[in-house]
């Protein structure tokens, strides 16, 4: 089944956001972090992605700023704890062939579910990681949704915050 949110990505990306799957609003928007009490918007711009902070509707200036969006499994549902082992099983394939041909410099990965589930990881730390994907840098940060309560606004500006140094700086 087809999410109705389509991926908003580029080649040679500095950074792909990874959501783990579309929420319902955003699937029946059409447009990514569209849930009100999502603070993906309001993070990036605060970490220092984007010079405003965009809403779900402008979602495709991300790419303005050298950034892309995806979800790792397309199934929109309600929570992500609606999502099955099977659905991340599916997904990888398609996953892993989205980032090799895009290549983003990061995909970042929102919340440690998919990465796990990707790459059968179970202690998995916040930050870089030391596999990287298809040539891509890895990096998990927390899940912006307004459901993850161990994290507050400001703790979350500051693990994107490290996430843009990094991309900031050249590569090796």
């Amino acid at each position: 089944m087809s999410s109705g949110l389509p991926d908003i990505i580029a080649g040679q990306l500095s950074v792909l956001f990874c959501g783990i799957n579309p929420g319902l609003a955003a699937a029946a928007s059409g447009h990514h972090f569209e849930g009100r009490a999502n603070r993906f918007w309001r993070v990036i711009h605060l970490a220092g992605f984007t010079p405003e902070e965009l809403r779900p509707e402008d979602d495709r200036r991300i790419l303005d700023y050298g950034c892309g969006l995806t979800t790792v499994v397309d199934r929109p549902t309600a929570a992500a704890d609606e999502l099955s082992k099977q659905d991340f099983v599916d997904a990888a394939a398609g996953f892993d062939a989205k980032v090799a041909t895009y290549a983003p410099r990061f995909v970042a990965f929102l919340g440690k579910a998919a990465y796990a589930a990707l790459t059968g990881t179970r202690e998995i730390s916040w930050g870089r990681q030391p596999v990287a994907l298809k040539g891509s840098v890895a990096w998990v940060l927390p899940n912006p949704s307004g459901r993850n309560l161990a994290f507050s606004l400001e703790r979350l500006v500051e693990t994107y915050a490290e996430l843009r140094l990094a991309a900031a700086r050249p590569p090796p």
